[in-house]
């Protein structure tokens, strides 16, 4: 699935679009700063999958700092069967500078 911007993921979260988020960042990451996402840190990914396996036909959003682990987590997941994975373009870096406040 072709990836998602900052702009178009924050337009359909403020639309009130239930989504299924994956934060790919470690846990010290998250707790700075985060946008509601589910954290599942890189490294434990492959042993999520199991509780991920209702969601493999369901569009998921994974995204990190900035775009390098997420796109790492996306090829992975779709490696393993997940159809509609899309990468956060520029992650949390990029929507720190679309959306200050937050």
């Amino acid at each position: 699935m072709n990836d998602i911007t900052t702009i178009e993921l924050k337009q359909r979260l403020d639309a009130g679009e239930k989504i299924k988020i994956i934060d790919v960042r470690e846990s010290w990451e998250h707790e700075e700063f985060n946008i509601g996402a589910e954290l599942i840190p890189l490294g434990s990914l492959p042993a999520a999958l199991d509780d991920l396996a209702d969601f493999k036909d369901t569009e998921i959003i994974v995204h990190c700092k900035s775009g390098g682990r997420s796109g790492s987590a996306k090829s992975f997941m779709e490696a393993q069967g997940f159809t509609k994975v899309r990468n956060l373009l520029g992650g949390m870096t990029d929507w720190k500078l679309q959306f200050p406040q937050g």
